[in-house]
C-alpha cells in the first residue's frame, strides 16, 4: 500500500489514546494523521495534538457533511468509538464505501470475540458489533474496501480490577490484599490484551497490509493466564496473608441473569467476565505471527505495575 493518511474516531478515548500514540510513534511510517473530534475535545486537547503532528478535524458524528468532508484524502480509518456509541460506526462505513479515497477501514473491535462460537451471536454485549460487521461484510459492494477486526480479547488493566458493586465478579485489590478467582479453583485460562500493547497490534497491522490481514478477524492478546497464576504473581510481590475467595461459574451465571433481571447497567460486565470464565478467549491460533510478532506486555509487567501504583496511592 502507498502512504497511508489515517483518521481516527475516538482517538482521545479510553482505547483511542493508546493507539493514537502507538501510530505517533511510527509517525515516519504514515502520511497524514488525522482526528475527528468534538469542540470541546479540540479545546482541551486540541493544541498539544497539533503540536504532535495531528491534524484535528472538529465536527459531529452524526453531521454527514462534516463526516464526508473529513474523509477527503484519507486511505484508512480508524474507529475507537466506545461501547454506548458503537452503532455510530454504520453510518460511518457507508459514508466511508462512498468515499474514493478510503480503502481499508478498522471497526472499534477491540475486545471479546464476537464470532468465538455459534453461541456468540446470541450475547448481549455483542450485538451492536455484530450489526457493524454485518454492514463491511454484507452491504459494502466495493472490491478495494477492506477491513479488518482487531480482537483483542479482555483489557487486562480492566480485568484485575474490581467492577464497583460487583467483587463477586473477580479482581483484586492490592491494597487491601484481597482478591477474588472466578471458577472453581482459578484455573479456567483467559487470554488477555493490556491497552497500550492494542495500539502495538493496530500499528504492526497498518504496518503488514497483506492479504491475509485483511477482511478477517485478527485474533491477537498480549498473554494468555489465569486467576490462579496471576494470584501466585501479586502474591510474590505483595506476600500475605491474602484474603482469597472464589466465584464458580454457576455462580458467575447466577449474578449475570441477577444483573440483567435488575436492569443493572453493569449486566454487560457480568456477562463478559462470564464468557472470559468459559474460555472465550481461547482462540485456537493467535495472529501475532501475520503482523510481525510485535513485542507485547508480559503478565510480570503489569502485576509489577499494578503493585506499584497501589503503592502511590
Amino acid at each position: 500500500m502507498s502512504t497511508q493518511n489515517i483518521l481516527l474516531f475516538g482517538a482521545t478515548g479510553a482505547i483511542g489514546s493508546f493507539i493514537l500514540n502507538a501510530i505517533l510513534a511510527q509517525r515516519s511510517q504514515f502520511g497524514r494523521i488525522a482526528i475527528f473530534t468534538s469542540q470541546r475535545t479540540a479545546e482541551t486537547k486540541g493544541e498539544q495534538l497539533k503540536k504532535q503532528g495531528v491534524e484535528v478535524i472538529i465536527g459531529d458524528l452524526e453531521d454527514e457533511n462534516a463526516v464526508k468532508a473529513a474523509y477527503e484524502g484519507i486511505t484508512t480509518i480508524i474507529s475507537a468509538l466506545g461501547r454506548n456509541t458503537l452503532a455510530q460506526q454504520i453510518p460511518l462505513i457507508r459514508l466511508a464505501a462512498t468515499s474514493p479515497s478510503v480503502k481499508w477501514f478498522f471497526p472499534s473491535e477491540y475486545g471479546t470475540d464476537i464470532a468465538y462460537s455459534p453461541a456468540s451471536i446470541h450475547e448481549k454485549p455483542h450485538q451492536q458489533k455484530l450489526k457493524v460487521r454485518a454492514v463491511l461484510e454484507n452491504e459494502i459492494s466495493r472490491d478495494d474496501l477492506d477491513y479488518s477486526y482487531v480482537v483483542t480479547g479482555p483489557f487486562a488493566e480492566m480485568y484485575l480490577h474490581f467492577s464497583p458493586g460487583l467483587e463477586e465478579a473477580g479482581g483484586w485489590d492490592v491494597k487491601s490484599r484481597k482478591a477474588v478467582l472466578l471458577g472453581a479453583r482459578g484455573e479456567e485460562r483467559v487470554s488477555l490484551t493490556t491497552m497500550e500493547d492494542v495500539g502495538t497490534f493496530v500499528v504492526s497491522t497498518l504496518l503488514h497490509a497483506t492479504p491475509e490481514t485483511r477482511n478477517r478477524p485478527l485474533c491477537v492478546n498480549s498473554f494468555t493466564t489465569s486467576p490462579a497464576e496471576i494470584q501466585a504473581l501479586f502474591e510474590r510481590h505483595v506476600p500475605g496473608p491474602w484474603d482469597v475467595s472464589y466465584t464458580s461459574l454457576e455462580r458467575l451465571r447466577e449474578l449475570e441473569g441477577e444483573a440483567w433481571g435488575a436492569g443493572n447497567p453493569s449486566a454487560t460486565v457480568v456477562t463478559l467476565r462470564r464468557i472470559w470464565a468459559e474460555g472465550g478467549t481461547l482462540y485456537e491460533q493467535r495472529a501475532n505471527g501475520l503482523i510481525g510478532e510485535p513485542k507485547t506486555t508480559s503478565l510480570e509487567e503489569i502485576v509489577a505495575r499494578e503493585v506499584r501504583e497501589s503503592s502511590s496511592l
